[in-house]
Order: structure tokens, then sequence, then C-alpha cells
């Protein structure tokens, strides 16, 4: 999973989007989904403001280790190898782009 997120961060919502919508890998429609969410959730916490959905950012994306369900595997000789399926956290801000220039 941080293989796709690396390829989005920084990127235009917009781009972000739409290269997460033709990747192959299993790892970016849960991305494509939060990103989706994460847009609604900045629109609907400040309606007072007009927010302009072409010009946001995703500005941090970061996937966190979570606990991992231990399984075993058969084997032969009737014997288990162990496994671990593992699950990650994935916390998404999505924002303006910030300005690196002064504006005097």
């Amino acid at each position: 999973m941080r293989i796709v997120a690396d390829v989005v961060r920084g990127k235009n919502v917009e781009q972000a989007l739409n290269t997460l919508h033709f990747m192959p890998q299993k790892a970016a429609r849960p991305i494509e989904r939060i990103i989706h969410t994460a847009v609604a959730n900045l629109i609907d916490q400040h309606p007072e403001e007009r927010v302009d959905e072409t010009s946001l950012v995703v500005s941090e994306i970061r996937v966190d280790e979570a606990p991992f369900l231990k399984r075993f595997r058969p084997v032969s000789r009737g014997r288990a190898h162990p496994f671990h399926k593992r699950s990650s956290h994935l916390t998404i801000v999505v924002g303006m782009p910030e300005n690196t220039e002064d504006e005097s």
C-alpha cells in the first residue's frame, strides 16, 4: 500500500484519482475511496467557505502498520506453517496548496 501512496502524495486530487483509477494494484481502490471521502469531509466541515475541488491537493498520506491476524497454512506431512494476514491504517489529509512565494 505504501508504494501506491507514494505515487499520489503531493498531487492534485483530480490527478491522484485519475492515476489511482488506472493502477492495477489492489491497494489503489481503497485509497481512491478514502480520497473521495476526505474531499467530502472537507467540504462538509466548512459549509460557509466555497471550496474549489479542482485546486485541492493530497497534502499528506500516511500508511501505518495495524494489528495482524496470525493464521496457519497446512503443508506436507501433516505440518502447519504460520503466516500473518496484515492490515494497515491509512491517513489522508487533503487541503489547499500552500504558496511558497511571498505575495508582497
